[in-house]
């Protein structure tokens, strides 16, 4: 066991190491006194000198030593690192110091440390220096400056960890070929595009089926070009064909030789695959556009034109190279800017709009109404481009909304115009009644002759107004009846031509004209009126040009009219007058409209052409300029139907002595027409309205040979009366008399089995007419 050292024990190890010291101190003493007389040697060498002792104390120093740290020997002998260089720096050299001596062998190394001018790269090499009991009793540290040495180095290494990063951080292919043509190096793309076993292999290998291209390169290897471009199709690992385009350059020695080339290729197959679809998809759209009737206009976000399709110049006039990159605040007219405006603001926010009717300018600065229809574009990523924008030309739309609203209006007033006409001709009806009356009893020398004559020609005078009336409000067609148009043409303009001898009329007669069915007389007034309208706007005289042809009109044409398409004929009337406004146009067939001063006519004859026309499932239509004349144009419906040569009428009056029943809600046109049918030798009953007919009838049908029924009653009208004489005698005959025509309900009582129809009012030689035709 062992315990505390004694005083004594303790005193003798001291005086061992007193001695120890004594001996270190004079070694040191000498190999001070050894550097000394080396001095001049030391201070002669570059390298930098230091002697210390076992703790790491400067002992000496050359003078280049001093010169590095920046102080006199005098300031750094008896110093530690700790006194000389930054801490860690001082810790690290004390740590390498401590090594050296406890394994006394020699060591080199780099270390990084801070003198008067910076930090500096040093070769250090520590020697120990032994006593002559074998410990280290020191250190002699030869250091070589190895700054200006290093920095290239490390220059050179900097660089090359830069190219390391950038060759890792490039996405494209990097090959590296030698003189030969092999690989002999890739990056990590090229690795995986070719495989691992790329390097060591020909690259025309890897060319396959692209010779060709491969050959392109040749050049680089003969010397003769430093960069190449090519494109090629190569197979990738998987055997997929991919397209690569190649960057290469060529490798030299300091001689100018050629040792290889460095490559670049870069896989284009998705972009070029994409600009295909895009290229796809912008034709395909392009075709749209193109193929759209409506026109249609691409702005960008500042409002630039950027696109036009062919139905916008068609429409407007302004070709794509006229407005190209342009914005089109030419085409706005001033009271469209507001609500253009919110349109703007519309899309621009993102937001459709569709069917906006408002108006534009073409590039004559003619107004063209139309409807928009807009929204913006964007690309992949979201970001409006700019806007699309869609114009219909809604013109014949407007046109066909005015002239249905004419009809309309022309309906309403035909209406009331065809009750007038109706109501007027009863009352005329009474007169023409009595005056017949009074005529059948007076002979040629009486006083009053000439005077009822003349009261015969107002009547006529005011049925023909009548007529007109009943033309305009589409009341019908008296007796239709197969037609060849050509007929009424060349009849109608000899009649006109010899009263007006002023007027030059040009005949164009088509031969083998389809048959139409129509009423003769009011087909005549027709075109009589257009004759005189003609006359009327050529005051100087003129010319006047009369066409008939057959035609085919498709749903295109017929559809705002709502008639079927087919075979029509057509009746043109086109004059050198003085033409119409538009304002006119507008109102042409508006009745009781007249150009004419007051008195001087009373706007019917146009009304009535046309009421007339589409009563016969026609249509008729004028166009005309301001100084350009006019052009009247009428279609009538084709039929299959032969013309029927009509029979002479007889100028006599008939009489008869059957029975006849009168059926009229009107006082007056019984009294006047029991009169009449007395006179002609009838035995007459007379019944005020249906329900007192039927009675009659159905009390005396044995009597009764022939009923006069009134169509138009109330309560009981004539075509439920005639049904109920029918239910009682399917044999019964009956004669439909109206103030109104024979079209509309008088017809589907004729189709019924009705025997005839009589116009109000008659005289007392055609009512004689009707009842032989139908009594025999």
């Amino acid at each position: 066991m062992t315990g505390k050292p004694t005083y004594e024990e303790l005193e003798q190890r001291n005086k061992q190491l007193e001695q120890e010291s004594l001996v270190l101190k004079k070694e040191l003493g000498e190999l001070k006194e050894q550097l000394k007389r080396s001095k001049i040697i030391l201070s002669a060498t570059p390298q930098l000198l230091v002697l210390k002792d076992s703790n790491s104390i400067y002992q000496a120093v050359n003078p280049a030593f001093c010169e590095f740290i920046g102080e006199s020997d005098k300031d750094i002998i008896g110093k530690s690192d700790c006194d000389l260089f930054p801490r860690s720096e001082a810790e690290m050299y004390r740590s390498d110091d401590r090594k050296v001596m406890e394994t006394g062998k020699p060591q080199v190394q780099d270390e990084e440390a801070t003198g008067k001018d910076g930090t500096r790269w040093l070769q250090v090499i520590k020697t120990p220096i032994q006593g002559k009991n074998g410990k280290s009793i020191g250190l002699l540290c030869s250091v070589a400056d190895m700054t200006e040495r290093r920095q290239p180095e490390e220059g050179l290494r900097v660089l090359s960890s830069r190219q390391e990063a950038l060759l890792a951080a490039i996405p494209d292919i990097i090959m590296e070929v030698d003189s030969n043509k092999i690989y002999t190096w890739a990056n990590q793309p090229g690795m995986e595009f070719f495989g691992e076993d790329v390097i060591g292999n020909e690259a025309a290998f890897y060319f396959e089926g692209e010779q060709n291209t491969y050959n392109q390169v040749q050049p680089l290897f003969n010397g003769d070009e430093n960069v190449i471009y090519v494109e090629s199709w190569q197979r990738r690992k998987d055997r997929e064909k991919r397209l690569l385009t190649w960057w290469c350059r060529v490798l030299k020695d300091t001689h100018g030789n050629v040792t290889g080339a460095i490559s670049s290729a870069r896989d284009i197959t998705e972009r070029i695959r994409a600009e295909d679809a895009l290229r796809e998809s912008e034709e395909k759209y392009r075709t749209v556009l193109e193929a759209n009737p409506d026109p249609v206009i691409v702005y960008d976000m500042e409002g630039k034109v950027i696109y036009f399709n062919p139905a916008f110049t068609g429409v407007f006039g302004w070709t794509l190279e006229e407005r190209l990159g342009e914005k089109m605040d030419v085409f706005v007219p001033e009271e469209a800017w507001r609500e253009t405006k919110v349109m703007i603001e519309k899309v621009l926010a993102g937001e459709r709009f569709s069917g906006v009717e408002t108006r534009r300018y073409n590039k004559n600065r003619d107004i063209v109404p139309v409807s928009i229809s807009g929204a913006i574009y964007r690309n992949q990523d979201g970001h409006p481009l700019g806007s699309v924008i869609n114009l219909r030309d809604i013109s014949e739309q407007k046109r066909l909304e005015t002239q249905f609203q004419a009809a309309q209006k022309i309906e309403a007033i035909g209406t009331l115009a065809g009750g007038i006409a109706h109501d007027f001709n009863n009352l005329l009806m009474g007169i023409q009644g009595r005056t017949s009356l009074m005529l059948n009893d007076i002979n040629s020398s009486d006083p009053h002759l000439e005077h009822l004559k003349g009261i015969e020609d107002y009547i006529k005078s005011a049925t023909d107004l009548t007529k007109q009336l009943l033309g305009f409000a589409r009341g019908g067609k008296y007796e239709v009846k197969p037609t060849n148009l050509n007929e009424l043409v060349t009849k109608s303009a000899e009649l006109f031509g010899r009263t007006k001898k002023e007027v030059s009329i040009h005949k164009k007669i088509q031969k083998n004209l389809r048959i139409v069915e129509v009423d003769r007389s009011q087909i005549e007034q027709v075109l009589l009126n257009l004759y005189v309208n003609a006359w009327q706007s050529m005051p100087g005289g003129g010319e006047l040009y009369l066409e008939t042809e057959n035609v085919l009109l498709d749903d295109g044409f017929v559809k705002p009219y709502e008639l079927k398409s087919g075979k029509y004929v057509k009746i043109s009337v086109t004059d050198t007058g003085v033409g119409m406004d538009k304002a006119t146009l507008e109102r042409v067939f508006d009745p009781f409209f007249t150009t004419r001063e007051m008195g001087r006519g009373t706007g019917l004859g146009l009304a009535s052409a046309y009421g007339i026309i589409k009563n016969h499932g026609g249509i008729i239509n004028v166009y005309s300029e301001k100084g350009k004349g006019a052009a009247f144009n009428i279609y009538l419906p084709a039929s299959e139907k032969v013309v029927v040569k009509e029979k002479e009428l007889s100028l006599d009056i008939l009489k008869g002595v059957e029975t006849i029943l009168l059926v009229d809600d009107e006082e007056m046109i019984i009294d006047v027409g029991r009169e009449l049918l007395k006179k002609l030798g009838y035995k007459v009953w007379a019944a005020k309205g249906g329900k007192a007919a039927v009675e009659l009838y159905k009390a005396n049908k044995d009597k009764i040979d022939m009923v006069i029924l009134d169509m138009i009653m109330p309560h009981m009208g004539g075509g439920d009366t005639y049904d109920m004489l029918k239910a009682i005698n399917p044999n019964v005959k009956v004669l439909l008399a109206s103030g109104y025509s024979i079209d509309g309900q008088a017809t589907e009582i004729i189709k019924r089995g009705c025997n005839g129809f009589i116009q109000k009012p008659f005289n007392m030689r055609d009512l004689s007419q009707k009842l032989r035709g139908i009594l025999g």
